[in-house]
């Protein structure tokens, strides 16, 4: 297993408060609710449950309203960035509403989990997803999962030209032809990554040699996509779901997914995941809606709707893409990508931010 990088969180999200801003995927701020309707409370949960959700709302609050619906069980969500959240759990302390934290990514959980926040989660419930998408101490469980790839253009690039590491891109030959996007929280995510995995020294030595191409700099994982498909760059580093949206709205773009081999860096499969406060008012609705995020139906919602990975063992994701089971992530606790203050300063020194 790959060494630890962890961080204190408190000061860790506490002074990030501006750079998340920039970092993450946007998420609709502020605090929803709904009359809850249909099925009466289920498995003893009753009330309202709070959840403090760095999901986005426009991908979210759909399965939440089929959750209402379904359950019987009125749902206060909060939205707003992953970490920022996760800052202002620490922060409210003892006094916290939040019952769930449904994460963006698991480097939030895991800040949660080194300070204690989170409660134990039933070994049945942790035991429906692969030991690799859920916290070794039983505290939170991934729900869905996503894959770093290489996005390409084939028009401008052949497969077989593609390197099997994304260590490789510091190759000269890559210069002036590549994108990315190092403010995005992803993107952080896999540079902490390279870093529990291959240590600061060689991070930072990939990133300045990726430095060295010139690399075209964008806002996020979408016109870090666009840009391939119109030929601005030949590849840039992204998630795989944001070609997989793309073809959902457009019946032919040029862009294609380059998955690297087994073990690579570059082949991180990252999670959003949900944890239960120590603090909650409502553990056994929190229970509940956890158990919903993994149930057959909210797990073909995220393949079908969201184009991520199902983490539950026999709900397919998209036939597009290469199968779960076929991507060996590096041997990696994601709970260990806590460190985005490391993260960033590494970045700050490498020139990228």
């Amino acid at each position: 297993m790959a060494s630890r990088l962890r961080a204190r969180p408190l000061a860790l999200f506490a002074s990030l408060s501006l750079a998340v801003l920039a970092a993450c995927t946007p998420a609709s701020p502020g605090t929803t609710s709904a009359p809850a309707t249909g099925a009466q409370p289920t498995n003893g949960a009753s009330g309202s449950l709070t959840v403090y959700s760095g999901r986005s709302e426009s991908l979210v609050a759909p399965l939440i309203e089929r959750f209402r619906t379904e359950t019987g069980i009125d749902v206060q969500v909060k939205y707003g960035d992953t970490a920022e959240l996760a800052s202002t759990i620490l922060e409210e302390g003892d006094a916290s509403p939040a019952d769930v934290f449904f994460a963006q990514d698991a480097g939030a959980l895991g800040a949660l989990a080194d300070e204690g926040r989170l409660a134990a989660l039933p070994p049945d419930l942790l035991e429906r997803v692969d030991s690799r998408f859920r916290s070794p101490d039983g505290v939170w469980v991934g729900v869905s999962g996503r894959a770093r790839v290489a996005a390409y253009n084939p028009d401008l690039v052949g497969e077989t030209e593609l390197p099997s590491s994304i260590l490789e891109f510091t190759d000269p030959k890559w210069k002036g032809r590549l994108g990315w996007a190092p403010t995005n929280g992803s993107f952080q995510a896999f540079v902490s990554a390279l870093r529990v995995l291959e240590g600061d020294d060689a991070a930072r030595a990939w990133l300045e040699g990726i430095q060295a191409n010139e690399p075209r700099v964008y806002e996020g994982n979408d016109p870090a996509l666009s840009a391939v498909a119109a030929g601005e760059v030949h590849v840039a580093f992204i998630n795989h779901y944001y070609l997989m949206r793309r073809l959902a709205e457009e019946a032919e773009i040029s862009a294609r997914n380059h998955f690297f081999l087994a073990g690579d860096p570059g082949a991180l499969v990252n999670v959003a995941g949900a944890g239960i406060l120590t603090t909650a008012d409502q553990a056994d609705a929190a229970r509940t809606f956890i158990e919903y995020l993994l149930n057959d139906e909210s797990q073909g919602y995220f393949a079908e709707e969201t184009f991520e990975y199902p983490l539950v063992p026999g709900i397919p994701a998209d036939s597009r893409l290469v199968p779960l089971e076929d991507i060996e992530s590096p041997d990696i606790d994601l709970s260990d990508l806590s460190d985005l203050e490391g993260t960033l300063a590494l970045l700050r020194e490498a020139g990228v931010l």
